[in-house]
């Protein structure tokens, strides 16, 4: 890859992540530390508004605007089978939103590679797509940060009420589950969706309060059963 290139997929990650570190970069661009340091200095003496420090991680402290990349046909089917699985297991909203996108994307890629994504002979069939009616409230109580009171039926079919602050959605192959922070367990637990039983968003926000948040848990992992967060968001 040249310099030049990796410089500009260095910005791009910057733009859609809230905080990038050395190594994660070093990884996904197959290169040392040492060199995404060197990087990062020469695009902050070029005039790129990036904060942070190595160790730590970096971040884009305010918007940049840079023209836009065109997709390479392996990259349009990447974003195509994804949108199809969204469309698929997501669950509303986001079912309707990957709709919507896959069209919008189509029309703006070059005709061969528009025509190449809409055909593309990889599926995500329905069949076995259960419906999970409790996703769109957990989405949206996510992204609000708000707490949700839910009925929670066990494996064994036993219910209890649960007051979560919910901080991430995961998807197993198979199943949704929530983590989130649970105030009847004062700790963090999984919670498959597909046995929630009842669900009532509440107007309280939850805090941001350390040891409780979603990092917090990824470190927990990390420490306690050697898990990287890698094997969670590996974009």
């Amino acid at each position: 890859m040249r310099r030049a290139d990796r410089l500009f997929r260095i910005v791009q990650f910057l733009r859609s992540r809230r905080l990038t570190t050395a190594i994660w970069l070093a990884e996904r661009l197959e290169v040392s530390t040492r060199t995404i340091y060197r990087d990062i200095a020469d695009l902050y003496h070029s005039g790129v508004p990036i904060e942070g420090e190595a160790g730590v991680g970096y971040v884009l402290r305010q918007k940049l605007d840079l023209p836009p990349l065109m997709l390479e046909r392996s990259e349009a089917a990447a974003v195509e089978i994804g949108l199809r699985f969204a469309s698929v297991y997501a669950g509303q909203p986001l079912s309707a939103a990957a709709a919507s996108a896959i069209s919008k994307i189509r029309t703006v890629l070059p005709r061969g590679v528009a025509s190449e994504s809409a055909s593309l002979a990889l599926y995500v069939p329905k069949t076995n797509a259960a419906s999970v009616p409790a996703f769109g409230p957990v989405f949206a109580a996510i992204d609000a940060k708000r707490k949700v009171r839910i009925r929670y039926a066990d494996a064994t079919g036993q219910d209890t009420q649960r007051t979560i602050w919910p901080l991430g959605a995961f998807f197993w192959g198979s199943t949704w589950t929530v983590l989130a922070w649970c105030e009847l367990r004062e700790d963090f637990r999984s919670f498959r969706l597909e046995r929630v039983r009842q669900l009532e968003p509440m107007a309280d926000s939850y805090p941001d309060s350390p040891g409780r948040r979603l990092i917090d848990y990824f470190r927990w992992l990390e420490k306690t059963h050697a898990v990287p967060m890698s094997e969670f968001d590996p974009l």
